[in-house]
């Protein structure tokens, strides 16, 4: 469908509707045209006056289009004449409605507006991510910074991850502003990323570097680097956070997964508590191993490749130290098939054990058991990040713990070098004259634990 350049009177409209195959769904496929051309608003009204005249009234689907195209263009008073609408006739919107009000309102002098609509989405719904970074963003650009860190504080209460983005701007607006309060909240984002093992990209690195420069009264000085295979700074000569989790530290994460992970609810759902048992003996039987190896998903990294072959390329790279490897592969994979030939098998079974789980098994949770249970040198092989299984951690500390032992102990998957773990731990740290900030060159949506090599170290002269 190719929108109108100027609007049309009523027949004309009639015409296009009743040459279109679908007239039922024609002013929905008209609107996401006119989305698509960003149309000039009055041509879109007059569509929306003619479909009113038509039928009495506008349905809601339509009305949310419309508005997604005032929003697109910033028409500030069309998206007040759309939300009285709305609420004259419905009840309560659906989240996405609310997101494109609270996104046209506060990229507008009517920005308060969008922080009424967000109070009035909480008594109904729990507000987006979007909601939230639309407000806050609002309330930086007009210097309220107070206001923007309530909200960004009770996001973060609300368990919302927030975009680099929002992160990054609030380094970018609080440039040279005084004010030990504002500082102290920027510092807190920067433990954000490290609590959270967050790597700010190039850009997002270069607002935080600018910002520390800034800061009145305070001479900060930052300069990017590439950290020692010792640990040690080459700019300030500082010595990193060490990699390695303390016995106490470590027997304390152990003790926690095999209790809240393992023997929590979450395992049963995939696992029967038999064979959890089944390959608790045989683990206990075979201990210590060196590296243990998710099979099924090692097996799917080149979808080229067949599986067994992935596999065996890793099991190849790996037993190459005379490692002791513990694989763990599911059941279907002894049966003889394109993906899984039998000799490979065979072949891979005298240089690893193998524990064979049933088809519906959870790997995650045996893949802890086993690594955490052969002591703190073991390492393991998936490209899964275990996210789940943090979440099951009850406490901050115990999270941060299975974070760097997670960083100390995962090897990528994409290259099964024997690499040494490094000896320090890549994630923000500081002093408080210093800071060491590990970032990576893209952006990087995705939480990834495959640690950057490029550091900005910042000093307070």
């Amino acid at each position: 469908v190719q929108p109108p350049e100027k609007p049309l009177q009523a027949e004309e409209w009639n015409k296009l509707r009743e040459d279109f195959q679908f007239p039922e769904i024609f002013e929905e496929v008209m609107l996401n045209a006119m989305i698509r051309c960003n149309s000039p608003i009055d041509v879109a009204k007059s569509l929306l006056t003619h479909l009113a005249k038509r039928n009495g009234d506008i349905p809601y689907n339509v009305l949310v289009k419309y508005l997604t195209l005032c929003v697109q263009q910033g028409q500030v008073s069309e998206i007040c004449d759309v939300y009285d609408i709305m609420k004259g006739r419905f009840k309560i919107l659906e989240s996405g409605a609310y997101s494109l009000l609270i996104k046209g309102l506060s990229n507008s002098n009517q920005w308060k507006m969008a922080l009424t609509l967000l109070e009035e989405v909480k008594k109904i719904m729990s507000p987006s991510r979007k909601c939230y970074e639309s407000c806050i963003k609002a309330a930086s650009r007009h210097q309220e910074m107070k206001l923007a860190f309530e909200l960004y504080n009770e996001m973060l209460a609300k368990e919302l991850v927030p975009t680099l983005d929002l992160l990054q701007s609030f380094f970018d607006i609080s440039r040279g502003t005084k004010g030990a309060e504002l500082q102290k909240e920027l510092f807190g984002i920067l433990l954000y990323l490290r609590e959270n093992q967050i790597y700010p990209h190039k850009t997002f690195m270069r607002s935080i570097k600018l910002w520390f420069e800034s800061l009145p009264g305070r001479k900060w000085r930052g300069r990017l680097t590439h950290i020692k295979d010792s640990g040690q700074c080459p700019v300030c000569s500082h010595q990193l956070e060490d990699s390695n989790l303390t016995e106490e530290e470590y027997s304390h994460l152990s003790e926690r997964i095999l209790r809240d992970v393992i023997h929590g609810t979450d395992t049963f759902r995939k696992t029967s508590p038999k064979e959890l048992e089944a390959f608790q003996t045989f683990v206990e039987n075979r201990l210590p191993f060196d590296i243990v190896i998710d099979g099924l998903n090692v097996s799917h990294i080149k979808s080229r490749k067949m599986q067994c072959e992935n596999l065996f390329d890793a099991v190849n790279c790996l037993a190459k130290e005379n490692a002791r490897l513990l694989v763990l592969g599911r059941k279907h994979m002894l049966v003889n098939s394109s993906n899984w030939k039998r000799e490979i098998m065979k072949e891979m079974q005298n240089k690893a054990e193998f524990f064979f789980a049933e088809n519906i098994s959870e790997d995650d949770a045996f893949l802890l058991y086993a690594t955490l249970r052969s002591g703190k040198h073991c390492r393991f092989v998936t490209r899964d990040f275990l996210r789940d299984h943090k979440a099951c951690l009850p406490d901050s500390l115990t999270r941060h713990l299975f974070r760097k032992w997670q960083r100390g102990h995962q090897i990528s998957s994409s290259v099964f070098s024997q690499q040494p773990a490094f000896r320090y731990d890549c994630v923000v740290q500081t002093t408080g004259d210093t800071w060491h900030i590990p970032y990576k060159d893209v952006f990087e949506e995705k939480y990834s634990y495959q640690v950057p090599r490029k550091w900005l170290c910042i000093q307070q002269k």
